[in-house]
């Protein structure tokens, strides 16, 4: 059993779909994973937007706004007359659901109902393509099987539902279900938040022991460092688990952070390849990688927020940590980054919903300062605390730049520099040309 899973541009055009369609179909069992044509979810939070703010009158024009859309890529992937007056009839009861809804009494139930609808038509869409291919597949529903409690996948209750599924088809060796959403513990529909079709993929995996999880995106693998900002950047052939989750939650679009913590359970691997360059080897993680390789990539993630607060009440004391703890986690807001001295603590957020709030409650324990506009870059490799040349490297690349904090030690994977956003690209260019050369690459 393999587990395929393909983004929003993946199927983001009948021209696309149908490229998928020629990956999927042929060889061992698969269960293939779709996410929303692209652009779908971001209309879809739209219209809720437009019933949050009780205007029915935008929502409907936002869910009119869909037919150009779907019309063309319905007449363009399907031919058989029947196929069209079915994937037609699909959109029109999910135009009248998207439109059904009440301006009073919209709540989060509904917003997840309507944020779920992209998945639903995109696999649905798919299923009519391969049977008009004559391929022998299934929809298999992720809202039967996929279940969660508290926002965590429950791994036996899904491996149960999943097992019942697929033998419901014992005769098919291709099942195409949805990404990103999912039962609640009160069997509600909900989802994994942004992104959340490679986690599914990898839950999927997990609980189907499948023989590897493949993250088809629209770039060759994870690269060495951000194609955008910087030239000379090549795919990275293997990473470990630690390595790319690494990478992930520091700004590598190309996965979602929580991916690899399923496929990790047991010991699945997790390739990265390219929808338009199939045959391409990509990216593979696994348990372990070449260590001869000391930094394997360099990313960095924006938006972050910078936080000091100094107090003489640090000073041989103890507790204080706690306390300044203590006010995040009333707030639900996790810290990246930490570093300490005999006076004062700096950390740093990216979720900055409750920022006032916390620093109101902070400004009770000592002086604080806050730096908005901060990046994260990261530099990620193998047990980069025993390689001295990567960290003096690291601070020598980036001496002639502002350098607002450096956490070093706390990851044997991770070395973490905190700089403004404004300096970012020249970081990245910088960090490269410092760390791949011969002696480091």
């Amino acid at each position: 059993m393999l587990v395929y899973k393909f983004g929003g541009t993946s199927v983001g055009s009948a021209e696309r779909m149908m490229q998928v369609s020629d990956i999927i179909t042929g060889g061992e069992q698969k269960i293939v994973v779709l996410s929303a044509v692209s652009g779908t979810t971001n209309s879809l939070v739209t219209i809720c937007d437009a019933y949050y703010a009780k205007d029915k009158t935008l929502a409907d024009k936002l869910v009119e706004d869909f037919r150009p859309k779907y019309d063309k890529h319905i007449y363009d992937l399907l031919h058989d007359e029947a196929s069209r007056v079915e994937a037609n009839a699909l959109m029109e009861e999910k135009y009248a659901l998207l439109k059904s809804y009440d301006i009073n009494d919209f709540s989060e139930v509904q917003e997840r109902e309507i944020h779920a609808q992209g998945e639903l038509i995109s696999t649905k869409l798919m299923q009519l393509y391969l049977q008009e291919k004559g391929v022998n597949s299934a929809l298999i529903p992720a809202l039967d099987f996929m279940r969660t409690e508290n926002g965590e996948p429950l791994y036996g209750e899904i491996e149960k539902r999943l097992s019942a599924t697929l033998a419901q088809h014992p005769n098919v060796d291709l099942f195409i279900t949805q990404g990103y959403i999912c039962t609640n513990e009160f069997e509600q529909v909900d989802n994994l938040k942004r992104g959340g079709s490679d986690y599914t993929a990898s839950i999927i995996g997990a609980c189907a022991n499948a023989k590897e999880v493949q993250i088809w995106t629209d770039i060759d693998g994870m690269h060495n460092n951000d194609p955008r900002f910087v030239e000379g950047t090549k795919a990275v052939e293997c990473l470990t688990y630690d390595e790319a989750a690494e990478l992930a939650y520091f700004g590598a679009k190309i996965l979602h952070p929580l991916t690899v913590l399923p496929a990790k359970k047991k010991d699945i691997p997790v390739r990265l390849k390219n929808t338009m360059v199939p045959e391409a080897f990509g990216t593979v993680i696994g348990p372990t990688c070449d260590e001869s390789i000391p930094v394997k990539s360099i990313a960095a993630k924006n938006g972050i927020v910078a936080i000091k607060i100094r107090s003489s009440r640090m000073l041989m004391a103890y507790g204080f940590l706690k306390n300044v703890f203590q006010i995040f986690e009333d707030y639900k807001t996790p810290i990246d980054m930490i570093t300490t001295s005999e006076v004062a603590v700096s950390l740093t957020v990216d979720k900055t919903d409750a920022l006032p709030q916390i620093i109101e409650d902070l400004e009770k324990l000592g002086c604080v300062e806050v730096d908005d506009n901060q990046s994260i870059v990261c530099v990620v490799g193998q047990n980069l605390i025993e390689d001295a040349s990567v960290v003096s490297g690291v601070v020598k690349a980036l001496e002639s730049l502002k350098v607002r904090m450096i956490s070093y030690g706390g990851s044997a994977n991770n070395i973490s520099i905190l700089i403004p956003t404004e300096n970012k690209n020249e970081a990245l260019n910088l960090l490269h040309s410092a760390l791949y050369n011969e002696s480091l690459v």
